[in-house]
C-alpha cells in the first residue's frame, strides 16, 4: 500500500445556505474547519428562478419585479446572518444568485476555485424525492471538490 504525505489546503469553502434555522445549526462546523484552515468562506444563497414558474399566467415584467425583490429580501436576510452571526469570521464573501440551486452552487464551484462546500441535507423521502431531487444529492454526485453533507435534524 503506498503511503500518502499530502497535505490538505482548504483556503476556501462554500456554504451554500438556505437563510433557515437549519443553516444557523450547520454554522459552527463551517466557522470551526475555516478556522483551522484559514480559510475564506463563501455564503451562497439560491433564490429560485421565479420565471420559470409564472411566465404562463403572470406578466413577464411583474415576474422581473418579483425576482428583484426575492432577491432583495434573500440579500437583507444574509447582511442579517453577517451581522448576527459572523463578528467572529473576518475572512466571508457573499452572494446571491437567481436559478436552479444546484446548478448555481456547481458554478460556483467551479468560478471561485472552491476547495470544500458544507452544506446541509434536509431529508427529503418518498415522491417528493423523486420527483425534484436533493440539492445535496446532485452537488455530492457532480462537484468537483470534496463535499461535507450535515444532517441539521440531528444536530
Amino acid at each position: 500500500m503506498k503511503e500518502v504525505n499530502a497535505i490538505i489546503e482548504i483556503k476556501k469553502i462554500l456554504f451554500p445556505l438556505d437563510l433557515t434555522d437549519n443553516s444557523s445549526k450547520i454554522l459552527p462546523y463551517v466557522l470551526s474547519i475555516s478556522e483551522k484552515y484559514n480559510s475564506i468562506i463563501y455564503l451562497l444563497h439560491v433564490v429560485q428562478d421565479l420565471n420559470r414558474w409564472g411566465k404562463l399566467y403572470i406578466p413577464h415584467p411583474f415576474m422581473d419585479t418579483f425576482q428583484k425583490e426575492a432577491n432583495e429580501a434573500a440579500m437583507n436576510a444574509m447582511n442579517n446572518v453577517c451581522k448576527n452571526q459572523l463578528q467572529g469570521c473576518p475572512n466571508f464573501n457573499k452572494k446571491v444568485v437567481s436559478g436552479d440551486p444546484a446548478i448555481e452552487i456547481l458554478k460556483t464551484i467551479d468560478s471561485e476555485g472552491i476547495d470544500l462546500v458544507i452544506m446541509g441535507t434536509h431529508g427529503r423521502k418518498g415522491l417528493e424525492h423523486t420527483i425534484f431531487g436533493s440539492v445535496a444529492e446532485n452537488v455530492v454526485k457532480k462537484s468537483p471538490a470534496p463535499v461535507l453533507v450535515i444532517n441539521p435534524y440531528k444536530l
